[in-house]
């Protein structure tokens, strides 16, 4: 496959390069600037000016979650992956070539696109959310008595899309359990979620030695733990444990900000689902999200006025596919902080090399986010520059004119026959 006229963003740069020409072949980029050893019959696109960009990185995914929570209670995960497949879809209509899912069962969804069974993002699995008892992955109904008195586990522990552990031993078998499924990273609960009912935001969740336990056993199998969390508390215990990336962390201060950058600590961060309304939650529930979106504009001017670099870009979204169609307003969302480059850079060659912590647990080995000789062929091809207005971006049916993937173009409107 032969692009030529592309104006290149190539995940790293703060411009754009005049129209060059980029060859994709045996799924990656083989050169720029040339038509290198591109054969006759090769498929020729003329980029006409548009701007390439690599495919859309989400950091912070959860396509198995998208079912309401009384569909996730009352089906069974054969719903939920057909759900699941429909929404990685989704994904890639709206320009999203990778996804690291950050909880659910998406191991076997994962299997299905990388068969090309269906359509969708690559994943990398985190598998079940890890939480400890009463924390923010326990949904366990008020009316079922505790696991101490012969209680059950509730529907979503069972399906795999959440685990319920407390205490070191349970840790290691949690963590070991989900490598072994073929998880490329372990995602734990360490404070309050906005969605869960019995957890405010300001508490902590596990202890230093259970946060270290599920890090050893994930330094064990080469690969590294996210975690969830808001407050300082729970950062700082995760950082010092030896977390390589913090979800969310609105309530952050700039000790522990300090702290993270001293540790060299990855930020992975959201915005869109803080700014919707969460409809269908109780009061108690918005006003928890309230707290999360009024912290988010103190975390990124401390990101700003301290130059900590290493920030992502996800999304976040539960239970709302309406919402999760419009994710790319998270490019939009973003600009009141942040440059239109940095936020492309953010869900590009940033979310690239965070995806890399993996390391042998890393599905798709080369590079990803990038557009340079030798990286995997994710691309995108864009009516507009997004450098300068990312707003184009919020209407992917219209402006991304061409979508490929590992080298295949999955949506071509400069052919009306794609």
């Amino acid at each position: 496959m032969l692009f030529t006229g592309a104006r290149v963003f190539d995940g790293r740069s703060d411009e754009l390069t005049a129209p060059t020409s980029v060859l994709i072949a045996d799924g990656k980029i083989a050169a720029i600037g040339d038509r290198g050893d591109a054969p006759p019959d090769a498929l020729v696109i003329d980029a006409g000016g548009r701007t390439m960009t690599p495919g859309f990185i989400d950091a912070h995914a959860h396509v198995m979650l998208q079912v309401t929570p009384a569909e996730g209670a009352n089906t069974d995960l054969a719903y939920h992956g057909l759900y699941g497949a429909s929404m990685a879809k989704l994904y890639l209509s709206r320009g999203y070539t990778t996804i690291r899912d950050t909880g659910g069962n998406t191991f076997s969804l994962k299997k299905a696109i990388d068969a090309g069974i269906t359509d969708g993002p690559r994943i990398f699995p985190s598998g079940p959310i890890i939480s400890q008892t009463s924390g923010h992955g326990d949904f366990t109904p008020a009316a079922e008595p505790s696991r101490l008195v012969g209680g059950h586990r509730d529907p979503m522990q069972k399906l795999g899309h959440l685990l319920v552990v407390d205490g070191v031993p349970e840790m290691l078998q949690a963590v070991r359990y989900v490598l072994g499924r073929g998880a490329s990273q372990i995602k734990l609960a360490v404070s309050g979620g906005c969605a869960s009912e019995r957890d405010p935001l300001d508490i902590a969740e596990f202890t230093a030695e259970e946060i270290e336990a599920a890090v050893k056993v994930a330094g064990d199998w080469n690969t590294y733990v996210a975690t969830h969390v808001y407050n300082p508390t729970g950062i700082r215990r995760a950082v010092e444990a030896g977390v390589r990336t913090i979800e969310h962390a609105n309530l952050i201060d700039a000790k522990t900000l300090e702290l993270m950058k001293d540790h060299g600590t990855w930020l992975s961060p959201q915005v869109s689902v803080y700014v919707n309304d969460p409809h269908g939650f109780d009061p108690a529930l918005k006003k928890k999200f309230a707290q999360a979106r009024e912290g988010l504009d103190v975390l990124f001017k401390l990101v700003k006025k301290t130059g900590f670099d290493r920030v992502g870009f996800g999304s976040d979204i539960i239970s709302a596919p309406d919402t999760l169609a419009k994710v790319n307003e998270e490019f939009v969302n973003r600009t009141k902080w942040f440059s239109p480059a940095e936020i492309l850079c953010q869900a590009t060659g940033n979310n690239g090399r965070m995806l890399a912590l993996a390391g042998p647990r890393n599905p798709y080995p080369g590079a990803l986010g990038v557009i340079e000789p030798g990286a995997l062929a994710d691309v995108l091809l864009i009516d507009g520059d997004p450098l300068a207005d990312p707003s184009i971006l919020a209407d992917p049916e219209r402006n991304l004119a061409v979508i490929v993937k590992d080298g295949q173009v999955f949506k071509n409107l400069l052919d009306p026959g794609k």
